[in-house]
């Protein structure tokens, strides 16, 4: 019977993060009646202290609860088999968290007013939010997201940790995921302050994230990640052929 539940609670976490991922891209397109530019429902000053505690909350979550130390104590509380799933929902529940809490903040930074230029930024900003579970599945996206964790005890297999791979994008930079997370927040054709303000922080965020989990790629991979950070960048790739290198898994938002 466990196994069931186990199983029906991994599918179950997955598909919450598919309705949470779908309802941020709306939110930060603002294509949702309650939008990350809606109409301000605050003072500017309250606004930007709300919204920045809401992201510190979101930041916290994401990356203590991705540690290795947190997850040795984790897993004493937490069966093994779900960790990974219960990492998911409590990751959806504070991105809900914040897209429900956030206080629009309306004041234009920027805007775009030609219409070539303006379908450039969407054009952008649709490549950002397909290039995440694009690039999630040229590691292994349901392991991401606890799923193969689940299927695995339920076939009643031993989990096993998969090997470090660096395939097609990962060969040209380290931390393609991050890349594509910050086209999705940056490309817009109306800068508001609120945005701005989302954006700028949450990048500011996963470069702070990508050092702290190169620490721990380095503790269990050791010389063989050390000779990827010298041969492919961080963020912004090089020109010409890259090398695909020796097949951890790069992490992201969510890792």
């Amino acid at each position: 019977m466990q196994r069931y539940l186990f199983l029906a609670y991994g599918i179950a976490c997955y598909l919450l993060f598919l309705v949470t991922y779908a309802w941020m891209a709306g939110f930060v397109g603002g294509f949702l009646n309650r939008s990350i530019d809606g109409p301000a429902t605050a003072p500017p000053m309250i606004a930007a202290a709300v919204n920045v505690g809401l992201m510190l909350l979101f930041g916290l979550q994401h990356s203590v609860m991705a540690r290795p130390g947190f997850k040795r104590v984790w897993t004493r509380v937490v069966p093994r088999p779900i960790e990974r799933s219960t990492y998911v929902l409590l990751s959806c529940a504070v991105t809900a968290l914040l897209l429900w809490q956030w206080r629009p903040m309306p004041a234009v930074a920027w805007h775009v007013s030609s219409p070539t230029g303006r379908a450039m930024m969407w054009a952008l900003f649709a490549t950002g939010w397909l290039m995440v579970p694009v690039v999630s599945l040229m590691i292994h996206h349901f392991d991401l997201f606890g799923v193969r964790q689940v299927w695995l005890h339920f076939q009643g297999r031993r989990y096993q940790a998969l090997p470090f791979r660096t395939p097609y994008l990962y060969g040209r930079m380290r931390h393609p995921l991050y890349v594509g997370w910050a086209m999705a927040f940056w490309a817009t054709p109306t800068m508001t302050a609120g945005h701005l303000l989302f954006a700028g922080t949450l990048t500011l965020y996963m470069v702070a994230a990508a050092i702290i989990e190169e620490k721990d790629l380095i503790d269990v991979y050791g010389r063989q990640y050390e000779e990827y950070r010298r041969r492919v960048p961080m963020f912004i790739p090089r020109l010409g052929r890259g090398k695909t290198g020796p097949a951890a898994q790069p992490g992201g938002m969510s890792a």
